[in-house]
């Protein structure tokens, strides 16, 4: 952790103010722009404060899916029925234990309406299905699956529906420039077309209060430089998570320590510390999306197998929810055992993330010597392999649901990948908010003035994780927090 102060200053320890605005945003991700949209489109002079040479954040660098859902004109469009009512069942169920239900209440009745600003914000959007499993969808497409909506254990909670919204991306594909860049690219655009004013390579320091304890601003440095900045109606904190910060790290989330994954060095926790300085309540820090590193079109077609030789997942749900089984409830010990025939068809399917389709690490005529090789207890994996080909040659999976189209008896030759320690992700606690992005104090309150949104804040996310909801809740509540600060 930094050990420049954290505490708030005084303001009339303030001299002078070198920058003011209406509303002052810490961060130009997906919170952030989402905030300084919501503000300027509400009258607000906007200023936003970002830490890099320029937009964009972890964001920026995502498959961009946005997890939206309630009956959206997109999935209306791809012919899937939804209902606010059956979005919180199923997100209930995935986000939980400790779910927000205010929240959830909020973001399930508003989603449609989220989904039409982000149309009005200029995302574009292509009314097509991608069917197939995986991290992300690697053609042009802009609705997909992201949470094991359509999988076990959740498909029979309610109708599965398709919530993952991307927007179209250009083809062929520029590199890495996914739904994510046009996602940031757009909106970013947006904020210029409304007088957002950015700051680039500033990075924000301390709150600064007044003499009845609001936020009235920012005490930041570039280059070193000190810079002051005054806040006439609100800040709003969008500096994303603390993954990198090694302190917090090993207080909060351990397991996860030096494994960060589809986040950003800038998210050291600073706005965090920032408002804990003030009283703020925290909430989840434990809990972390976990990223498990191989092809969901290889998981599928095979079993998974921790290190005792026993399956623990069904192969064909979310592939966050295999991340964080393996790595919280399995040791991160986990293999997956695949025949020759399954192999080939998924690594002849599409993908967008082909650094993930492993080769094998051992090849056998058979399944003892597989589990010899591999150096599993005696009979652990042949017995697991049994079981699961008795019920696969009537195309079943009772012991854990995986569905039909995936279930098939594994053959001569057979083969293992050795998956061991392959998780990351970064941190889902953090500040405790309002429906209205308030940030609140330890007594339930909310500090007058502070706002937040995104990785800096616990959100819909208390333990389980759908890809989309960090950009969901992200731009969903940073939209919130800017046009609340505003009315101030």
């Amino acid at each position: 952790m930094s050990t420049s102060p954290v505490r708030p200053v005084p303001a009339g320890e303030i001299e002078r103010w070198d920058l003011e605005a209406d509303v002052v945003v810490a961060g130009f991700g997906i919170a952030g722009v989402s905030a300084a949209i919501g503000a300027a489109e509400s009258g607000a002079d906007t200023l936003v404060l970002e830490r890099t040479g320029g937009g964009g954040g972890a964001a920026a660098l995502s498959g961009g899916i946005v997890y939206l859902g309630g009956g959206t004109r997109l999935q209306k469009a791809c012919g899937f029925d939804d209902t606010p009512e059956q979005m919180k069942t199923f997100l209930a169920a995935a986000l939980g234990p400790g779910v927000d239900e205010d929240k959830l209440d909020v973001y399930c009745e508003g989603s449609v309406g989220h989904f039409e600003w982000l149309e009005a914000c200029g995302v574009p959007y292509k009314e097509s299905f991608w069917s197939q499993p995986g991290w992300e969808c690697p053609v042009d497409d802009s609705l997909m699956y992201s949470g094991g909506e359509n999988a076990a254990p959740f498909a029979t909670l309610v109708d599965p529906a398709p919530r993952g919204h991307l927007a179209q991306v250009p083809m062929p594909r520029n590199g890495d420039q996914a739904a994510g860049y046009v996602l940031m690219t757009t909106l970013i655009a947006k904020a210029a077309d409304l007088g957002v004013r950015v700051e680039s390579d500033v990075r924000v320091q301390r709150l600064v209060v007044d003499e009845t304890g609001r936020v009235v601003g920012i005490v930041a440095t570039r280059f070193g430089a000190p810079l002051t900045v005054r806040a006439r109606g609100g800040v709003v904190l969008a500096t994303g998570s603390f993954a990198y910060n090694d302190e917090m790290m090993q207080a909060h989330a351990p397991r996860l320590y030096k494994r960060p994954a589809a986040t950003v060095e800038e998210h050291d926790g600073r706005g965090i510390a920032m408002a804990q300085a003030l009283g703020a309540r925290l909430a989840h820090m434990d809990a972390c999306e976990v990223a498990f590193f191989c092809d969901p079109q290889l998981i599928a077609r095979g079993i998974l197998v921790n290190g005792r030789g026993q399956r623990y997942v069904t192969e064909d749900t979310y592939p966050g929810r295999i991340g964080q089984l393996t790595m919280y409830q399995n040791d991160n010990q986990a293999f997956l055992v695949i025949d020759e025939q399954a192999y080939e068809e998924g690594m002849a399917t599409p993908t967008s993330s082909p650094q993930l389709r492993h080769q094998p690490t051992w090849v056998c005529g058979t399944v003892s010597e597989l589990e010899s090789e591999m150096g599993l207890p005696a009979g652990t994996l042949v017995s697991t392999v049994e079981l699961y080909n008795r019920h696969a040659e009537s195309g079943a999976d009772p012991v854990l649901g995986k569905k039909a189209e995936w279930v098939r008896p594994l053959r001569s030759p057979i083969a293992a990948i050795d998956l061991r320690g392959m998780t990351g992700g970064f941190t889902l606690g953090g500040l405790q908010t309002s429906v209205d992005s308030e940030v609140l104090h330890v007594d339930g309150d909310p500090i007058p003035g502070l706002y937040a949104a995104g990785r800096c804040t616990s959100g819909l996310s208390a333990w389980g994780y759908c890809s989309g909801i960090s950009l969901g809740d992200g731009s969903f509540f940073g939209r919130r927090a800017g046009m609340r600060a505003a009315a101030k």
